[in-house]
Formats: C-alpha cells, sequence, structure tokens
C-alpha cells in the first residue's frame, strides 16, 4: 500500500477558509490517510505565519500524520530567473510546519542558469540550523494548468540542466496525472520521461473540454489513472486532489484512500 495525503482543497476550499486545516486532519486520519497537503492559497496571512504554522505542525505530530506545504508561488519568475525570495518563504513556511515535501510551481523556466544559486538557497536552512537538518522538508516542483510551468519540455529540460551542473537530484517533482490535460500533453509520455524525478503524485480525473476543464474522482477503473501510476514510482506518497461529494466527505475520504493506496 502507498502512503495516501489528501490535499485539504478536497473536502472544500469553502471549508478549510470556514474552519482552518487542523479541524479537518482527524477526518483525514480516520479515512486513512497518513498526510495532509496544507495549501497557502486557503489561508489568510495570520494561519499562514510562522507561529501558527509551529501550532499547526504540533496539530499533526499529535494526528500521527505528515503534512505537505503548498504555495501557488513559483521557483520561476517570469523572465526565467530563480525566484530566491519565494523559495526562500517556502522553505522557511514548510519547515515551521513541519512538511515533508514544500510544492511550488515551476513558472516561468527555460533554461538553468541558476543551479548554483538554487543549491546556496537550498543550503541556508541547513547552515542555520545544522540540528535539524535531517528533517528540512524537500522542495518539489508541480506541473500546473498554464502553459508557463505546464510544458514537459520545461520539465525534462529543468532535470537535464540540473544533472549536467553536477546538482542531479537537488530538487524533485509533484507529477500531476490531471494538469498535464490541460496544456496540451500526453500524461504517459509524462510519466515515462520524468519517473525518476517523481517524489510526489497528485491524482485526479478531468472532466469537460478547453478551458471549462475541472478536476473529479476517477472511477475505480480509471484507465488513464492506472496507466499513469503503473508507468510512476510505487514508492512515492499518493495525493487526492479531486474533491469529495460534499453530503458524505468522510465517507469519501475513506473510500478514496483505500481505493488510491492499493492502485
Amino acid at each position: 500500500m502507498a502512503e495516501v495525503a489528501i490535499v485539504a482543497s478536497a473536502f472544500g476550499a469553502g471549508a478549510i477558509r470556514r474552519d482552518g486545516h487542523a479541524a479537518w486532519l482527524e477526518v483525514a486520519k480516520a479515512g486513512g490517510a497518513q498526510a495532509f497537503e496544507v495549501r497557502r492559497e486557503l489561508m489568510d496571512d495570520a494561519d499562514a505565519g510562522l507561529d501558527a504554522l509551529r501550532t499547526l505542525g504540533t496539530a499533526f505530530a499529535n494526528a500521527q500524520m505528515w503534512p505537505v506545504w503548498s504555495t501557488p508561488d513559483s521557483l520561476y519568475a517570469d523572465d526565467g530567473s530563480l525566484d530566491a525570495t519565494a523559495l526562500r518563504e517556502a522553505l522557511a513556511c514548510g519547515q515551521a510546519l513541519g512538511a515533508r515535501f514544500v510544492k511550488l510551481q515551476l513558472g516561468g523556466f527555460v533554461s538553468d542558469a541558476h543551479a548554483a544559486q538554487l543549491a546556496a538557497v537550498l543550503a541556508e536552512p541547513r547552515a542555520n540550523d545544522a540540528t535539524n537538518a535531517t528533517r528540512l522538508p524537500r522542495v518539489v516542483v508541480e506541473n500546473g494548468q498554464l502553459e508557463q510551468g505546464g510544458r514537459l519540455a520545461q520539465f525534462t529540460g529543468l532535470f537535464r540542466a540540473l544533472r549536467a551542473s553536477g546538482h542531479d537530484g537537488l530538487i524533485g517533482m509533484t507529477f500531476d496525472i490531471g494538469n498535464w490535460q490541460w496544456t496540451g500533453e500526453a500524461p504517459l509520455m509524462a510519466a515515462v520521461a520524468l519517473a525518476p524525478h517523481v517524489d510526489y503524485i497528485h491524482c485526479k480525473a478531468v472532466q469537460g473540454e478547453g478551458a471549462r476543464r475541472f478536476p473529479c474522482a476517477p472511477a475505480a477503473d480509471d484507465p488513464l489513472c492506472r496507466a499513469a501510476l503503473a508507468r510512476l514510482p510505487s514508492d512515492v506518497p499518493r495525493g487526492i486532489e479531486f474533491p469529495f461529494d460534499e453530503t458524505r466527505l468522510a465517507a469519501d475520504a475513506a473510500r478514496y484512500v483505500s481505493w488510491l493506496g492499493a492502485a
């Protein structure tokens, strides 16, 4: 069985904004999830402060679950430069929370002339807190739904450039099975090309066409999810990133955690 994370938005953005992330930890745990993805865009500034995140991290520890810190910020700015400020902020938040992963969007990566700078920024928390260096979060970039940050060539180019510069394995990837469909990429081709770099998987099916696509729960025998999971690492956590039925949130959580863990 793979470890399964529930992305907070699965319970509904309104519910998370109203109740806070901590209120849904026990529902996720009761459903069998090992992890919960905290979404910055569903928090106000006070809840996303470092002290508040440390408190939330204590709630995770008490629930015996581990968190993912997810921010909509991008690793690379529109002009292709490394956004060191966004990366430092994401790392600080993830460390305060006690996150296993810190997830950013890729953004405007074109060609990596910034590998040394990226390595230096990632080393800063270790230099500042050597006693907790082994507990620092792993940075992962996710394929998004926009052309910028959602093209297969950007990801293969990033990992190729990092390897060529001697920084292979410096960061990893969140592979979102559904998001490739927004940018017209072939998810299975992407899975084959990027599997060695994948640390975390987002699972969802997609309804609709063009810009009017929506995430939805995969069917039990969904051919795309099953084929993609077969091509991706079997020992990395899988995240539920589709909405549960609001009339049966707890039951859906348990049902889909069981399904995705065994898929």
